[in-house]
């Protein structure tokens, strides 16, 4: 190797620099909370997109319904949905059995901290929903989608989101490609059920 490549140099290097007073002040904003979903409580977050699809899938407008459940409410995807499409907050009963989920979702509507199908067969005869909208465990999909459509009002519509081998009756509204969830590789659709 040479040794002059290892030599510094006998002057310093100076760069001249221009001190500028014109930039725009820099605005403070705060970052959102973090939720973290561990793998136990089978939360897959229903993607914004898909959340507002299915909210015009249950085809009314907030004037003409009372109230929307929305069974494990998770992050409150389907919720803050609702939210924007115009549903108030007397509007819509949200279920969370995780705790740190549920605290959450009060900015939305009522909260109920428990277990879906303990709350469903609590209910089942003294409330009914004109609308339900759902993403349930897909471990136990079909007793979900079962206790819900317990819940419905003569005429209420149940949209729910479940893997693609679900297939109890329901008229099928679109399939979703498999990247639809960013941690889990399962297939689903977004059904509709309707109670006569």
């Amino acid at each position: 190797m040479k040794p002059e490549l290892y030599r510094m140099a006998k002057r310093p290097a100076f760069l001249p620099v221009k001190r500028r007073e014109d930039f725009a002040p820099i605005e403070k904003t705060e970052a959102p909370e973090i939720v973290a979903v561990d793998r136990f409580t089978e939360c897959h977050v229903t993607p914004a997109d898909v959340a507002a699809r299915m909210v015009e899938y249950l085809d009314v407008s907030p004037s003409q319904c009372g109230q929307v459940l929305e069974p494990s409410a998770g992050t409150g995807n389907l919720s803050r949905a609702l939210s924007t499409a115009g549903f108030g907050p007397s509007q819509i009963v949200q279920v969370e059995r995780h705790i740190r989920l549920s605290q959450g979702l009060h900015d939305f509507g009522s909260v109920a901290n428990r277990c879906f199908l303990e709350y469903a067969a609590e209910m089942r005869g003294r409330a009914e929903f004109d609308r339900i909208i759902m993403n349930p465990p897909f471990s136990d999909v079909r007793k979900h989608v079962a206790a819900a459509r317990d819940l419905l009002a003569p005429g209420g519509v149940l949209v729910a989101l479940v893997p693609v081998t679900f297939r109890e009756g329901q008229e099928t509204l679109e399939t979703l490609p498999p990247d639809t969830f960013a941690n889990a590789k399962v297939y689903t659709k977004i059904i509709r059920i309707c109670r006569e």
